[in-house]
């Protein structure tokens, strides 16, 4: 790349970084903000008192009902994921148009909240699980079939190639010569997913999809605190769980235990066992959902009526500039909030990764807070800020500023410790401290990766930043629930536009700063 891209790029970055100071002054400078929240919390914790919790066995069919939810949906868009990612590759894809309509869907996929997806299937199907499930199907679709376009296109090529000069088909090079190298890297993007799509999942509530998050809406509906936040608990709770044991499942899959022993369980475990235990899964998650099959086959006749409704987009009774105010108040949210969790992360990132950490006990602490950080909800944790702050956009920037902390400190601590140890041991050979071979050293080695880790996290934001205005956090998701609660569906294509064509940009921004930096 010439001197001219690198200092595009260069000013590219310090824009982001000031728009993202300024932002940050704009939202959270006034002193009175703090002031009168820590008197609204204090009130708020009053009125809170203890926790309560719904009825033991009320409570056991809803925690079924809302894992059951993002097992369907997570499973209907792994399945969906394997054709587009397929036409995504540039080296499965027979032509650039193709690989071109791939990746639009699967941007398309990523940019449509799965929130408003849940709204319109609910007025096709009614309220229960199947809104949710197929919310989370086609929501889901753009994360899994992006990354495992990614580990497609960064397999060997050498089965693929024998199996060619062999004579085979297409096919056959896809099912025998790339699906058994990412088909591990596949599982683990797909219980990642079920991750956040169960974070997810309390949103789906807004919608009048059944299970925790609806439980949890109308609590905080009639301001029964104590009932919400124990609800809350009960999300945090699932939300660990599943992280970690996704987190375990993901690093034996992708190979990253102890290899001989990994080996000895695999030799010793009947492929049939999983498969059954796969099946068993999926036909207690069909039964916990209590989805009325033939409701589902009568249902599509409305699909139609409901499609035209969305076209043409409108602005309705509100002017264009109205929504491009929103939507630029949506950005600076998610612009704010990457600063506020990128200086968090940084710290506590350095600290979980085992090549700075300065003993077993900070990185292990570290690393915990991390895993606590990245299951709290953003959603759960907005509404309290609401509550503390007020709506607006404060208390956006707050939630997902602390929330990005989880992410984006996991991606830093990890780039830290594959980062390789060279410069580190030369600097340290010096006499250097440890603070010298982390600035002079640690941070330049794993620079590139964190500008690549910020556009994902800044991606991952304005997404969310947008389902938080549904709550009250200020920007576009105002307009896109009001809209979409009043059936104005022109309203609602003329949104997602908006926000698809953001997280175009950004996207396409992120690929050619990666580009120029590499």
């Amino acid at each position: 790349m010439s001197g001219l891209d690198t200092k595009a790029a260069a000013l590219v970055l310090a824009a982001l970084l000031l728009l993202g100071v300024w932002g940050t002054w704009y939202f959270l400078a006034d002193p009175a903000l703090f002031r009168d929240g820590l008197a609204n919390l204090q009130r708020f914790l009053i009125r809170v008192g203890s926790l309560s919790f719904p009825p033991l066995g009320k409570l056991i069919a809803l925690t079924g009902m809302t894992l059951g939810i993002v097992v369907l949906g997570t499973l209907l868009a792994a399945l969906l994921s394997v054709p587009v990612a397929w036409a995504s590759a540039a080296v499965t894809a027979p032509n650039g148009w193709i690989r071109s309509a791939g990746r639009f869907l699967g941007v398309l996929s990523r940019a449509v909240p799965d929130v408003v997806l849940a709204m319109v299937f609910a007025t096709i199907f009614a309220l229960g699980a199947i809104p949710g499930i197929l919310a989370f199907g086609l929501h889901s679709i753009g994360m899994i079939s992006r990354l495992f376009a990614d580990a497609i296109e960064q397999s060997e090529a050498g089965p693929r190639l024998a199996i060619r000069a062999a004579g085979g088909t297409k096919w056959q090079e896809f099912t025998s010569g790339i699906l058994p190298q990412v088909f591990p890297s596949w599982v683990a993007t797909v219980l990642h997913r079920a991750d956040i799509n169960l974070r997810g999942s309390i949103i789906m509530g807004y919608a009048g999809v059944a299970g925790l998050g609806l439980e949890m809406r109308n609590a905080f509906a009639i301001m029964d605190y104590s009932l919400g936040l124990g609800i809350a608990v009960v999300m945090l709770v699932l939300c660990v769980g599943m992280e970690v044991v996704s987190s375990t499942a993901r690093h034996r899959l992708l190979g990253l235990g102890n290899a001989r022993r990994r080996s000895a369980r695999r030799a010793n475990r009947p492929p049939y066992l999983m498969a059954a235990s796969v099946t068993a899964l999926i036909a207690a998650s069909i039964w916990v959902c209590q989805i009325g099959w033939s409701d589902l086959a009568i249902s599509w006749e409305y699909l139609e009526k409901t499609a035209r409704s969305f076209w043409p987009p409108s602005t309705g009774s509100y002017g264009m500039s109205r929504f491009l105010g929103a939507m630029g108040v949506t950005v600076s949210v998610a612009i704010s909030a990457v600063l506020v969790s990128l200086v968090g992360s940084l710290l506590l990132g350095s600290f979980a990764a085992r090549n700075v950490a300065p003993n077993r006990g900070v990185r292990s602490i570290s690393r915990l807070l991390l895993i606590v950080i990245r299951a709290i909800p953003e959603l759960v944790l907005a509404i309290v800020l609401i509550v503390v702050f007020g709506l607006g956009a404060p208390a956006g920037v707050l939630a997902l500023g602390v929330c990005g902390v989880g992410l984006l400190g996991k991606l830093i601590a990890d780039s830290i410790e594959e980062n390789p140890p060279g410069p580190e041991i030369a600097v340290s050979a010096t006499g250097a401290t440890r603070l010298q071979r982390y600035t002079a050293a640690t941070l330049p080695g794993v620079r590139r990766a964190i500008i690549g880790h910020v556009f994902y996290l800044l991606d991952t934001n304005i997404r969310a930043a947008t389902i938080l205005g549904v709550v009250g956090g200020g920007g576009i998701g105002y307009y896109l629930l009001t809209a979409s609660q009043g059936s104005r569906y022109g309203q609602v294509t003329l949104i997602v536009a908006m926000i698809v064509a953001v997280v175009m940009v950004v996207e396409a921004l992120a690929m050619w700063v990666r580009k120029v930096l590499r």
